[in-house]
């Protein structure tokens, strides 16, 4: 077999380069290919420096996680590592595109590293659960110091070539269509110059009070999970111990986290959301419908959020509203948002304005006739989006994609009141749809397969993470939700407190618990809006006002500040529907608050697998952590289960009276998976 790594002599330089579609990932032929090359060099008297880069968009992207966990096969990245580092010879990394992960480590134990402008670099192994385990610990606080080590390594977002030769990390920035030859100059310019220079050989500098702050600043951020903590302690280990006992501290950590459940489930997850835009029946060549403008029926929340992403990504949106106020008001929020990020950073200041420039604000129903998609995003009300899609069935241009925003709705119901129902699905975006990634893209019995590649394909444009969803009550998200809140319910009707089942779910990573979702979202949020038709404990709290943090009071009192507190005017209420119930007040368990809130969500997701409204088990974890904040690092609901044996969970779900779903029973009998 061909080896992707090839030589080039330029006089007393040899260029090793790597051409590795599509991102050079440093699997095992690229690092025999990279040991070969350098060996080259070094044997050939001839030869003064060298110069590693690669061919196609990218420099090395990192690690092939294909092969985790499988057998090793030919050089490790860490003996290439060290004989690049050992080269007697100088070593000139040249990159461009990205330099992640083991690019980085690559990089790094290269003597000098030049770089187009447009390149970034970094170690982003952190988000999948590891650590840069080829040294990257303990070369970057040696060469860059702690304070700016630390979150390219427990953060793991990668930094600008501009910012990386500020911070040392690049030696030289050089032309964005000459970096051969400038890295090749750069080479010989170096070639003579002694001691080679090896960030093996600096000193890392201790820095308590850096750490101790990174610490505090990101104690939110990485409560759960293991692997910041790990790239920390590795770095401080880079300041504390000689290089190479830092490396062996290096590989100990690294394995800890590689063999855990943690970097098993955010790897899970990395995969995951890449199956999830493959459609079983779709062919990955279908012939994508054009969407060159979208329309927006609505300018309320959901409707000025949705029309922002497409805004963003460059694509006019023409949005509708029925009177000018709730026009106005719609589109002052969309600007105001736009130029909040613009004030953070997060967008360039000329943002807001192009955005907006591509926003056609107006009361005329009929000026969606020329739009390619177009997006109901009005209130939850099946009457209501019927007419709405009647009437678009008489305005929208042949081949128009039709999509409604429902995140409950019968999609077949809607579409059905069209002549056209191949070019209707549902386009569920969770709040704010400005920010959430997830999109629930909901096909419905008569959906054509070039409609659903088109809005899969979209996804990706406006950046969201696309998962296929069949017709049924709540989709998967919400549908897997209902149970959760009904057995939430119940627990306090038997003895449990709202703080006790929300700490249950917050010790367990989510953001928050049910009740206090339940607060954030608005109590009263589907009441019935009659005082005196009091039959539920929610129907007691809207009753007297208690609509959430709105008003400072539901589930929990709230101070100015949003702050909860346990309230005793809720616990009387809960008491006074127990009684009514003739139900006994009892202890409740933690075990039994997951067996009966999150347990239950599994089997709803075995049944979501059984009916076909989901593809695979791996969509639905998807869901849940794009969607709802399922921690990643427990792998989304049905990854966890089989984390936490389907035995067990079936036998859970028997002993508090659910009936379990067939094919989670028997997968726990065979102990297979449920897929």
């Amino acid at each position: 077999m061909t080896s992707p790594v090839r030589t080039e002599r330029h006089g007393d330089v040899l260029v090793i380069i790597s051409d590795s579609p599509p991102v050079n990932a440093l699997g095992a032929a690229v690092r025999d290919g990279l040991e070969a090359g350098v060996k080259e060099g070094i044997a050939d008297a001839s030869i003064t420096a060298m110069v590693l880069r690669c061919d196609g968009r990218t420099f090395f992207a990192g690690a092939d996680i294909t092969e985790f966990g499988k057998p090793p096969k030919g050089a490790s990245l860490h003996e290439v590592i060290d004989m690049i580092d050992a080269s007697p010879k100088p070593v000139v990394a040249a990159i461009h595109g990205t330099a992640l992960g083991g690019g980085c480590e690559t990089a790094l134990a290269c003597h000098y590293r030049v770089a187009v402008p447009s390149a970034v670099i970094g170690t982003p192994e952190v988000k999948l659960g590891l650590l840069p385990g080829a040294g990257g610990t303990q070369r970057l606080p040696r060469l860059i110091g702690m304070r700016a080590a630390l979150p390219m390594l427990a953060i793991g977002d990668p930094v600008p070539a501009k910012k990386a030769a500020d911070l040392g990390l690049i030696d030289r920035l050089v032309g964005e269509d000459s970096l051969e030859a400038d890295a090749i100059a750069f080479a010989r310019e170096v070639a003579a110059k002694r001691p080679i220079p090896r960030i093996r050989d600096k000193d890392a500098k201790a820095d308590p009070e850096a750490v101790a702050e990174f610490r505090k600043a990101n104690a939110r951020k990485f409560r759960g999970f293991d692997a910041p903590e790990a790239n920390i302690r590795c770095a401080e280990a880079a300041t504390e111990l000689p290089f190479d006992e830092g490396m062996a501290f290096e590989r100990t950590e690294f394995m800890k986290l590689m063999m855990g459940v943690q970097s098993a489930a955010q790897r899970h997850i990395f995969f995951a959301e890449r199956q999830a835009a493959k459609i079983d029946d779709v062919p990955a060549d279908t012939k994508l419908r054009t969407v060159n403008r979208v329309g927006v029926i609505g300018a309320g929340t959901m409707g000025g959020g949705i029309s922002m992403n497409f805004l963003s990504a460059g694509i006019p949106v023409t949005i509708v509203e029925m009177n000018q106020e709730a026009l106005d008001r719609g589109t002052g929020v969309m600007r105001k948002n736009y130029e909040a990020s613009a004030a953070k950073g997060r967008i360039k200041p000329d943002a807001p304005e192009k955005a907006m420039g591509l926003l056609t604000p107006t009361l005329d129903f009929d000026a969606l006739k020329d739009c390619d998609l177009i997006i109901e995003a009005v209130y939850e009300n099946m009457d209501v989006k019927k007419e709405i899609f009647a009437r678009l069935d008489k305005i929208a241009k042949p081949g128009a994609i039709l999509a409604s925003n429902t995140s409950y709705l019968d999609v077949n119901e809607i579409a059905a009141a069209t002549s056209r129902p191949e070019d209707v699905l549902g386009m569920h975006f969770f709040s704010p749809a400005n920010v959430m990634k997830l999109l629930e893209v909901v096909r419905g019995d008569k959906t054509a397969k070039d409609v659903l590649a088109t809005v899969m394909a979209l996804a990706k444009k406006i950046r969201k993470v696309a998962v296929v969803a069949g017709v049924c009550h709540g989709f998967i998200g919400n549908r897997m939700l209902a149970p959760r809140q009904q057995e939430a319910n119940k627990l306090l009707m038997e003895g449990a407190t709202p703080q006790q089942i929300d700490k249950v779910h917050v010790d367990f990573g989510m953001p928050m618990g049910p009740f206090q979702m339940s607060d954030l979202a608005g109590v009263d949020i589907g009441w019935h809006r009659d005082p005196n038709r009091i039959e539920t404990i929610r129907d007691a709290l809207c009753a007297e006002g208690r609509w959430g943090q709105k008003k400072q009071a539901g589930f929990y009192d709230y101070d100015e500040k949003r702050n909860p507190t346990p309230s005793p005017r809720v616990a009387e209420i809960i008491e006074e529907f127990r009684q009514k119930s003739n139900l006994p007040k009892r202890e409740i368990t933690d075990e039994e608050i997951v067996a009966r809130t999150l347990y239950t969500m599994v089997n709803e997701g075995a049944l979501i697998l059984e009916e076909g409204k989901a593809q695979r088990a791996s969509d639905i974890d998807v869901v849940w952590i794009y969607g709802y904040g399922w921690p990643v690092y427990r792998g989304g609901p049905m990854f966890w289960a089989q984390t936490e044996g389907l035995k067990k969970v079936v036998a859970a779900l028997e002993k508090y009276g659910f009936k379990v779903a067939e094919s989670l029973k028997a997968a726990a009998e065979s102990g297979g998976q449920l897929k």
